[in-house]
């Protein structure tokens, strides 16, 4: 009998100093790094940035401590990488990654590209980007036992066209630490749809699924391939050096993590203890999710009429600006009048087939009648002010000049001559970088231009691009 109240005793002890709530997940063991990058100035994506949202908000209810970016920099990645290092060395927990966006493999390298990448040529990616690797580095020196790796980063390759050594999609990562899960949104070398909806259906498929109970993590993405194979024929793909089964939510339907020897999630044998704690921890949620959605609906009537407000500000300086511009036109029309010098001395000069030079700084292409610069304005420039200078240019006497179309900048280039800077043209012509503006435009904010050099090219460009681009006004010849 003295026996049996001992036991019962020792079991009350270790209830009392048994703490359940320190089985289940909390935010400073599973850490989660999650950016999307959408606002790319070449090649801009529609739904990274709503998918990497939409992640964040998944990976906080099932516990993470979630640390997120959208439309991320180039210095901005590199820190909140090194910082999601640091944080998973301190915790020991569980560690997420999860990208969406543009992602490149050169030379079987995977990179990761910032929204404000300047990429010219294949040798700047080393430079403008994220090595993919510099992820596993930090979890592998974290130690942490358990880390997942969610790529929904392999859209095709904006500058695929001009790089030696690029290739379709990611490159399939063969070595990683021990205790990682690395999953792609499809097969190596494969590019994987943006989608029409608001998320990726990779993306949609992890959504929908990441919080169903008792789903071991290769179920989970085995649902996953099973479900985006179905509806694009894309097929997600997964590396795996796990020891074990992780569960974003076990069974008993709250994240749990108990370390075993291998680092790997299981769920918790305290689950028949923590009824009462569980419903506490409810209600909590719950009055903190109402009192964050009374937060948000009087940041919204704020922000609403906070926009009425800059709505009608805008308005007053737009029609300012419209007087003012107004103005200036009519002021430039009466100085052109003034002063405009006079043609009639102008002299030819030289030949070259079917190009007439003159001593005005004045080149005709007789086949066209079109009246060129007879050189460029020598400096980069942007788009807009390259459509002044055009229109503004009063070389030879005449007030009539404009920016050209790409037609017409197409009609300048001869495979066969070059200018003495290198480029395609004849040398009366002198075009002193490749890209000379033309007039066409596009309501997105590109403009258009044409490459004199080698092969000659077509491209659509930012307005507010300035590297390389120049301008060179034309008239009618008569």
């Amino acid at each position: 009998m003295k026996t049996l109240l001992m036991r019962i005793l020792l079991v009350f002890v270790a209830l009392a100093l048994f703490n359940p709530s320190s089985l289940f997940a909390t935010p400073e063991r599973r850490i989660a790094l999650v950016i999307g990058n959408s606002a790319y100035s070449s090649g801009p994506l529609k739904n990274p940035v709503n998918d990497a949202t939409d992640m964040a908000a998944m990976l906080k209810k099932l516990g993470f401590s979630v640390m997120f970016k959208k439309n991320a920099k180039l210095q901005e990645m590199d820190e909140l990488i090194r910082e999601f290092g640091s944080q998973l060395k301190k915790t020991r927990g569980v560690g997420l990654f999860y990208y969406a966006g543009h992602g490149i493999q050169i030379g079987g390298v995977n990179y990761f590209l910032p929204v404000n990448a300047r990429i010219e040529k294949e040798s700047d990616i080393r430079f403008q980007s994220v090595n993919a690797d510099m992820v596993l580095a930090e979890m592998e020196n974290a130690d942490n036992g358990l880390n997942i790796v969610i790529l929904d980063a392999c859209r095709d390759n904006p500058f695929s066209r001009s790089f030696r050594n690029a290739a379709r999609g990611l490159a399939i990562i063969s070595n990683a630490p021990s205790g990682t899960f690395i999953s792609y949104s499809t097969g190596g070398n494969q590019v994987a749809r943006d989608g029409d909806g608001r998320n990726s259906p990779y993306t949609k498929a992890l959504l929908e699924n990441m919080d169903k109970p008792g789903l071991s993590i290769s179920n989970l993405f085995m649902k996953v391939r099973g479900k985006v194979k179905k509806e694009t024929g894309q097929i997600p793909w997964e590396l795996s050096s796990l020891e074990g089964d992780f569960y974003f939510l076990p069974g008993s339907g709250k994240p749990s993590i108990d370390k075993t020897e291998t680092g790997v999630a299981k769920t918790s044998p305290a689950d028949e203890f923590d009824d009462e704690n569980s419903k506490l921890e409810a209600e909590q949620r719950r009055l903190e999710e109402e009192r964050a959605a009374f937060a948000r609906k009087k940041a919204l009537d704020e922000k609403r009429q906070k926009i009425a407000e800059e709505k009608e500000r805008l308005e007053a300086e737009k029609e300012a600006a419209r007087q003012a511009e107004l103005e200036r036109q009519q002021a430039k029309k009466t100085l052109a009048m003034v002063s405009r010098p006079s043609a009639s001395t102008a002299q030819e000069i030289r030949r070259d087939g079917r190009f007439i030079a003159y001593s005005n700084g004045t080149v005709l292409d007789t086949s066209t009648n079109l009246m060129w610069e007879a050189k460029d304005n020598g400096s980069d420039i942007k788009w807009y002010d390259a459509k002044s200078y055009c229109e503004n240019y009063r070389g030879g006497g005449y007030s009539d000049w404009r920016m050209p179309t790409q037609d017409e900048r197409a009609n300048l280039y001869d495979k066969n001559k070059k200018n003495r800077h290198g480029y395609h043209v004849t040398d009366l012509i002198e075009i002193t970088m490749c890209c000379p503006w033309a007039s066409e435009t596009r309501s997105s904010g590109g403009a258009a231009v044409f490459g004199f050099g080698r092969g000659g090219s077509r491209d659509w460009t930012p307005k507010s691009w300035d590297s390389g681009t120049r301008a060179l006004p034309v008239r009618s010849g008569k």
